[in-house]
């Protein structure tokens, strides 16, 4: 099983859901970066569980403990390990699927692989792991910010059937961490807030968009031919649990236009060559061309839904399965962060390859 990400700038997380915490060891963070350990918990604070009514009711205080790699309050250039404790996991919940395989979950495929699995909220395969990514995106971004001038802000696009139209110029993007779904409308946030609650009460989950701006990306910075900046991105995001998608700039909204359409150069007022990046996603032939990196990211809904399912066991038997325990009924405002995290740790990763390579 592989369990580190990146080239240059790695992340190797381990922990289980229900073990005793999650961890990870950064390697690979340039030296001299002051660390801002309220910043990180911050970061983590957006992703833990039970922080409106619209995530699951788990209880963690998801406090981070940084184990080695800083001093004196900057980074030193060695492996920035850390660890997260679990408090809240109730194991019982999950006694009656020891034998049974839960509908659209990892249990069959980590049993088929391995001879065994975890069954206490899904072990390793668990949303929980991404908190060691939130971790590692946090000193990921806090490195972007101080050597690149690089920002990154994603959001929730969509629930369900309810989108966002504007485009994300049009948008104040702050307003989204002013309500519990994280969408920068907020009359389209009190409508998915709405259809969330919704299917909650009907014991059903839902799922949606989440899109990301990345600013002051320079330039030059991809690796063609097979580790394009968009392939990394899209690989990145497809690793996070419950992603099904991923597209740039337009996308597959795109295909329905002519050529004539696509062309996404245009000159400014003070005459200089600029794109249009809800055409091109601000990364052209798999190298950024200075302007926004603009992508988007699908969540299915999530798969543990409190209703009687039918499933099999390990024998192949037909039975039912009546999910227990405190699940999200949509992973999107909880996903947002993490999906931060993954564009900040491959596009750190990806900057400092560049920085070698000149």
């Amino acid at each position: 099983m592989r369990n580190t990400t990146g080239n240059i700038f790695t992340l190797t997380t381990f922990g289980e859901s229900h073990g005793s915490a999650i961890g990870g060891v950064v390697d690979g963070m340039p030296p001299g970066i002051d660390i801002d350990v309220d910043y990180i918990q911050q970061e983590l604070n957006r992703r833990r569980p039970g922080q409106s009514a619209l995530t699951t009711s788990r209880q963690e205080l998801d406090r981070v403990e940084l184990l080695s790699g800083i001093f004196e309050g900057k980074s030193t250039g060695c492996p920035i390990g850390f660890i997260v404790r679990n408090s809240d996991h109730h194991s019982s919940d999950y006694d009656n699927l020891r034998d049974l395989f839960r509908p659209s979950h990892a249990d069959y495929t980590y049993y088929k692989k391995y001879g065994i699995r975890d069954h206490r909220g899904g072990g390793r395969s668990s949303a929980r792991e991404t908190i060691s990514r939130v971790v590692g995106g946090a000193l990921a971004k806090i490195a972007l910010r101080s050597l690149y001038g690089i920002e990154i802000h994603a959001y929730t696009s969509q629930v369900g059937n309810i989108r966002l139209e504007k485009r994300y110029q049009d948008l104040n993007l702050s307003v989204a961490e002013t309500n519990a779904v994280r969408c920068p409308d907020p009359l389209k946030a009190k409508e998915m807030e709405r259809l969330i609650m919704s299917v909650k009460e009907c014991g059903d989950t839902i799922g949606g968009v989440i899109s990301c701006v990345i600013t002051g990306c320079p330039a030059g910075i991809g690796e063609p031919s097979f580790d394009k900046l968009h392939s990394a991105l899209g690989s990145s995001m497809l690793s996070i649990n419950a992603v099904k998608g991923f597209d740039y700039g337009s996308g597959f909204e795109g295909v329905t236009q002519r050529g004539s359409e696509q062309n996404d150069l245009f000159i400014n007022e003070n005459g200089q060559i600029r794109t249009q990046t809800n055409l091109s996603g601000g990364i052209q032939g798999g190298i950024s061309n200075g302007e926004d990196i603009y992508f988007r990211v699908a969540f299915k809904p999530v798969a543990t839904i409190l209703i009687p399912q039918p499933t099999v066991d390990k024998e192949g038997n037909p039975t039912t399965v009546m999910p227990k325990g405190r699940h999200d009924p949509c992973v999107l405002p909880r996903a947002v962060p993490v999906v931060e995290s993954m564009a900040a740790l491959t596009l750190l990763d990806y900057c400092l390859i560049a920085q070698m390579n000149h």
